[in-house]
């Protein structure tokens, strides 16, 4: 990776908050779905909680290649970051329970990390394409 793209790549991640909206794209026989859910970042990797017999766990089991979406502001200037990969459904009980500890929203929806209506997602993001707010040509790297 250049020393631009390191850059780069710092700078976006740098963007990311520990929770955020964004837009959540998954495959449903072959068509895009996309709706708002909430991205955690934590411990330097992308989450995402969601009930467990939603419609985008159904999509997940069928294909796990997802895109993301979040949007940014400065001042009046919009800019974007967009993740490209693969969503994983988590069935680690250790990791369930430490996410659940650091979602701020977690008990307004699920009674603990055990409950079987709560799913977790970890995004394996793999391409990055980003505009800065104000500027007008998307920089575009790969992760890995």
């Amino acid at each position: 990776m250049s020393n631009d793209t390191e850059a780069i790549r710092k700078e976006v991640w740098g963007l990311f908050q520990h929770i955020q909206p964004i837009f959540l794209a998954t495959v449903d026989a072959g068509k895009p779905r996309v709706r708002p859910v909430t991205l955690i970042h934590f411990n330097e990797k992308l989450w995402v909680s969601t009930g467990a017999n939603g419609a985008k766990i159904k999509q997940i089991r069928a294909n796990g290649n997802v895109e993301f979406c979040l949007l940014l502001e400065k001042g009046e200037n919009k800019g974007y970051i967009r993740g490209t990969g693969v969503a994983d459904i988590v069935e680690d009980m250790e990791t369930k329970k430490l996410l659940s500890e650091n979602i701020p929203f977690f008990k307004q929806y699920w009674k603990d990390f055990t409950d079987p209506g709560f799913a977790l997602l970890q995004i394996h993001v793999q391409d990055i394409e980003y505009l800065r707010p104000g500027v007008f040509e998307a920089q575009r790297f790969s992760v890995q």
